[in-house]
């Protein structure tokens, strides 16, 4: 036997080794099937539809002139609750959209000023207007969290009876309005 026909002593491929290897190929295999299997992977489901809206009790927004938002304010109307924060640039694109479906009477718009400064979001709604029938302030984020919120914008459907009826994830479009978010209030707002 030559000396490169011998191996060092102790060297032999170890299961463990193949370990990553086969980790890696798993997970690759389940992130292939997700993208083929035609599911939007941003719609994120809300353990929250059809179970009454979280308790909770917002502060206004100093200076925007509406109100404060609390559970109770939800109840005997079908409520839009728009998620939303000054440092959200999404949540500027939407802003134009959610001004023009205020002016609907069959429903009110209300927000929830995420995770912001009291500062920014008043100048936030003096530069891109301000839609909201009432603002709840959530600095620190925990009605968020109550609410399932994964990041803003996001804008919930509740029904008169305080129930969340549907949760649209990021900026709402006038496309998304028509397609999706109208259907959803015809829907709580039952027959006419």
């Amino acid at each position: 036997m030559t000396a490169v026909d011998r191996k060092p002593a102790g060297w032999r491929l170890k299961p463990i080794f193949l370990l990553p290897l086969v980790l890696f190929a798993v997970l690759a295999a389940i992130f292939l099937r997700q993208l083929d299997s035609g599911v939007d992977p941003s719609t994120v489901p809300s353990p929250l539809i059809g179970k009454p809206a979280p308790a909770f009790d917002l502060p206004p927004l100093a200076g925007a002139a509406v109100p404060g938002l609390k559970r109770a304010d939800l109840d005997g109307n079908v409520t839009l609750v728009n998620v939303f924060a000054s440092w959200c640039v999404p949540c500027r694109d939407e802003q134009p959209v959610l001004r023009r479906i205020a002016g609907d009477r069959r429903f009110r718009l209300v927000g929830i000023d995420y995770k912001d400064r009291p500062d920014n979001a008043r100048r936030f709604l003096a530069d891109f207007g301000n839609p909201y029938a009432a603002i709840g302030v959530d600095e620190k984020g925990r009605t968020g969290i109550d609410w399932g919120v994964y990041g803003v914008p996001e804008t919930f459907v509740v029904g008169a009876d305080g129930i969340i009826r549907y949760k649209f994830i990021g900026p709402l479009s006038d496309e998304a309005v028509t397609g999706e978010l109208m259907p959803e209030i015809e829907k709580a707002l039952g027959p006419s």
